[in-house]
């Protein structure tokens, strides 16, 4: 990636991270784009560059994760697949820059507000949106990586749909959980509990 692309995924991170974080503080409908845009130091231009709605703007992070599985699981080394799937989907939940930049000052309250954020009627359809485009995705990285051919074969798009079903298990979980799990942990039990088969647990 060069500069200008990078720059420009720095501000797409950017403009994203400010609206999740504006709308769990203030509620979805408090939020407006000239709010975001100024909260990541752009113009309202500019953001309508990258998102046309705050909604999009807000599911472009579980996007932006979801493809990063895909690209990280197309350049692990060989190894079995769910050890690959694994290795791919953790360094996506760890905090970037702009996390870093503008940490979540209480976790509680934020908890609460990503519960409501997430429930929220406008956000459900670019969420769905983004999974979907996320999923295509990682099915063709698992068929590139396995030599199996997408339009003929069930198991890219299989193993696909059990990456995007564990990761928001995962986040449900984490958002119910008091005091809540770390994502590296309840991912790696998600993954661990899919490669082996799924066993029923014992009381």
């Amino acid at each position: 990636m060069g500069l200008r692309e990078r720059k420009k995924a720095e501000t797409r991170t950017s403009l994203s991270w400010a609206a999740i974080r504006l709308t769990v503080e203030r509620g979805f409908d408090s939020v407006k784009v000239e709010d975001i845009a100024e909260a990541a130091g752009v113009s309202p231009r500019t953001f309508n560059n990258y998102f046309s709605s705050k909604g999009e703007a807000i599911a472009a992070r579980h996007l932006d994760r979801c493809l990063g599985i895909a690209e990280a699981l197309r350049e692990r080394p060989a190894e079995p697949l769910w050890d690959a799937v694994l290795h791919s989907v953790l360094p996506q939940f760890e905090p970037d820059a702009a996390v870093a930049a503008r940490p979540v000052p209480d976790a509680a309250q934020w908890t609460a507000g990503v519960r409501v954020m997430l429930a929220e009627p406008a956000l459900q359809g670019e969420l769905l949106r983004a999974g979907a485009i996320a999923e295509a995705e990682i099915a063709a990285a698992v068929a590139d990586r396995t030599g199996i051919d997408p339009q003929q074969d069930l198991y890219p798009h299989l193993v696909a749909s059990a990456v995007m079903a564990a990761t928001n298990a995962a986040i449900a979980h984490r958002l119910r959980t008091d005091p809540p799990v770390p994502m590296s942990r309840l991912l790696t039990d998600a993954f661990t509990l899919i490669a082996a088969g799924l066993p029923t647990p014992t009381p």
